[in-house]
Formats: structure tokens, sequence, C-alpha cells
């Protein structure tokens, strides 16, 4: 079963990164206030950008990854993949 890791905007503007094995769900429980208590305040969320991985190990070690980086780098990150859209 494959592991996402994800990008969420919040209401604030800001982007949350997290992983998940099912996008729709995780996107519901944060808008149902049940996801992370970062985003409790921060709501609603939208997941805008994911990645799928064969691990949760590997998903998490790009959610670790991306989390360092700063807010306009996950910016260009998210920017990057709607282009080649």
């Amino acid at each position: 079963m494959p592991h996402f890791f994800y990008l969420a905007r919040c209401s604030d503007s800001s982007l949350y990164a997290g992983t998940a094995m099912n996008i729709e769900e995780r996107e519901k429980k944060h808008n149902d206030g049940t996801g992370a208590k970062y985003t409790r305040s921060r709501l609603p969320v939208k997941i805008i950008y994911h990645e799928e991985f064969e691990t949760l190990s590997s998903a998490r070690k790009r959610e670790a990854e991306v989390k360092k980086w700063s807010k306009e780098e996950k910016e260009k990150l998210v920017t990057k993949i709607h282009q080649a859209a």
C-alpha cells in the first residue's frame, strides 16, 4: 500500500507538511479538527501537493527533509509541480 508525503495550505497561507496513506481522508481529518494540532487553528486546509512512496519510512524521511526548508523553498516545490501540470 502506498504512503504519501504531502503539503497542505492552511487558511493563513502557511504550509503544513505531513504523511498519510490516504490523501482525501487525511485532508478530511484536518478539516474535522482531528488532524495535527498545528492545523486546528488554521482551518480550512487543502492538500495542494503530494509525493508517493512505497514505505512509510521513505515518506517520513521526505517529510523531515522538507520541514527543514524555508517557506519560499516549499512554495517553489508547489509552483514547480503546478507549472508541469
